[in-house]
């Protein structure tokens, strides 16, 4: 290992999960709704005919898609960026590959031989969880890199009681909060668990005396995140009237989840659902955990206890938020499980020399001299993680475990067979957003000013994100929409582009305001065209001309 290895890993990481990107998307079509409209907030910053920061939105928080803005600056030159989510998979790509450089970077603080520290790399960055979400703009991408970031500088701290490590682990659990609302769960566990680490220092009996310093850690770790959350919050409020508008807005995930039919399953069904989707991304979790926890209470080793209490509480509140019916059964929402797994077979490997620190603290924990673990031990642990992977990659063609990647199964089958129902619903969800990509390039064949269609973007991203023209549109994050939504005509508009006012589609505001619009124009505007939609659960388009 030299000073370039990072870098290399780095390199060679993004390389791949750029490549598999662009091919799902530009070869295959194949794009998520939530990374698609992720790249539709940052276009509408930059290129709407409104370009505001406060048109990211507050539905979802803004780290993925404030940095797509490098990006997505250069798509009024070549649409193709946000036409094909490449700026997505760009930011996502990146992510995922600094990911990847902190496992590596867990071994090599652990003292793990080259070709074991490699190997587990390797084995991490194949893993078909983690080129999938390398690869789709998704925001799992930026949260993993984030938690990876916490876990090994935490793991450092436990042992070096350098404050630089506890600073940058702050940092790190505030832009996974900025990344996604669950990052509030391990920024709470991680201040409980730098109290403790903290205040047993001295030893039990000196507990008392340590309780300043364990307070003093415990706001160090935890203010970050808290001040990212209290900025997030209010300025969400000041702006939107909503301070948590994913629970409360009626674009909001609590909406979503109720205009979808609500949470499906009983008590029994969901945590069985849970408990399969943990086992299926990190399968070895069954064998190395109970043995790395036995082996870290036999060698008194503190480091093990970071992983499981951020991994893993971010898998407990996943796992309690389905069940309780507050989120979907999605297999993404427990990726959290392939870092687990990876970091914990590292503990497997006894701790090597003490870690060289800018400045160990007063309370530095030295290593203890251990022997190494024998090669048939080692090169058992490794294969306990490759024996992951394809377990791993079947739950992902499952429809029963993975609805939102089983399709991947069926990239190459361009024609299914009408009498296999599986495959002609896969492909549907592969051809997602292909209808919305015609419609944007019918829209952009007509000579429309700025300002001439109406659309929510409920639906409506993908058809705005695919357009070559996207100042055509009026959007929610304009600045007069109510206005103009009040009063087509007179705000310019010659089209209203609607979805039926049922499911996801009772939220869309020009549903809202004209409710019949869908079924007959509101009786004031004339249908114009009618767009049967491809795509897995996407709407029929109808196009409204508004009389001028």
């Amino acid at each position: 290992m030299t000073s370039r290895t990072p870098a290399v890993v780095f390199g060679t990481a993004l390389a791949g999960y750029l490549a598999v990107g662009l091919t799902l998307s530009m070869r295959f079509g194949y794009m998520l709704g939530d990374a698609l409209s992720r790249t539709s907030a940052a276009q509408a910053v930059l290129l709407s005919r409104d370009p505001h920061v406060s048109a990211i939105g507050f539905i979802f928080t803004p780290l993925t898609a404030l940095a797509q803005l490098p990006i997505v600056a250069f798509a009024s030159w070549w649409p193709g960026i946000t036409r094909w989510n490449i700026s997505g998979i760009a930011v996502s790509a990146v992510f995922m590959a600094g990911a990847v450089v902190m496992i590596h970077g867990i071994c090599r603080d652990r003292g793990l031989p080259g070709r074991y520290c490699l190997l587990v790399t390797v084995l991490f960055a194949v893993n078909p969880m983690i080129v999938f979400y390398g690869a789709n703009g998704m925001s799992e991408a930026g949260f993993l890199f984030c938690m990876c970031w916490a876990v090994r500088r935490l793991i450092r701290w436990v042992g070096t009681d350098d404050v630089h490590d506890l600073v940058l682990v702050g940092i790190a659990l505030a832009l996974a909060f900025l990344t996604r609302y669950e990052g509030v769960v391990p920024i709470a566990l991680t201040a409980v668990l730098v109290a403790a680490v903290t205040a047993l220092r001295r030893g039990r009996v000196h507990w008392k005396e340590m309780r300043r310093r364990a307070i003093l850690d415990a706001v160090l770790v935890a203010g970050p995140g808290a001040a990212a959350f209290l900025v997030w919050i209010t300025t969400s409020w000041l702006i939107t009237g909503e301070a948590l508008a994913q629970l409360s807005s009626s674009y909001g995930n609590a909406a979503i989840l109720a205009q979808s039919g609500g949470s499906s399953g009983d008590l029994l069904s969901t945590g069985l659902f849970s408990l399969a989707a943990m086992i299926a991304l990190g399968p070895t979790l069954a064998v190395s955990l109970p043995l790395a926890t036995v082996l870290a209470i036999r060698r008194r080793d503190l480091e093990f206890l970071v992983a499981p209490v951020l991994l893993g509480g971010v898998l407990a509140f996943q796992a309690a938020s389905y069940i309780t019916g507050s989120t979907f059964g999605f297999l993404r929402f427990f990726v959290c499980a392939v870092p687990l797994a990876a970091v914990v077979a590292v503990q497997l490997f006894p701790a090597g020399p003490d870690l060289a620190t800018r400045r160990a603290g007063a309370y530095r924990r030295n290593r203890p001299a251990l022997p190494a673990l024998r090669s048939v031990a080692a090169a058992g642990v490794v294969l306990l993680c490759a024996l992951g992977l394809p377990i791993t990659g079947w739950a992902m063609v499952q429809p029963s475990l993975s609805s939102q990647q089983y399709a991947l199964g069926a990239l190459f089958d361009r024609n299914p067979s009408a009498d296999d129902p599986r495959a002609v619903a896969a492909r549907r969800i592969i051809d997602s957003f292909s209808t919305e990509r015609r419609l944007a390039s019918y829209l952009d064949s007509q000579d429309l000013p700025e300002g001439s269609i109406l659309v929510d973007t409920v639906y409506g991203f993908a058809v705005v994100a695919a357009s070559e023209h996207p100042t055509r549109f009026v959007i929610p994050s304009d600045l007069d929409f109510t206005k103009i939504l009040n009063d087509p005509a007179t705000g310019g508009v010659r089209y209203l582009l609607t979805v039926p006012n049922e499911g996801r589609g009772v939220s869309d505001a020009i549903n809202r305001r004209y409710p019949t619009i869908y079924d007959n124009g509101a009786e004031l505007y004339p249908l114009v065209l009618e767009v049967p939609n491809d795509g897995a659960d996407q709407p029929n388009w109808r196009l409204y001309q508004v009389p001028g």
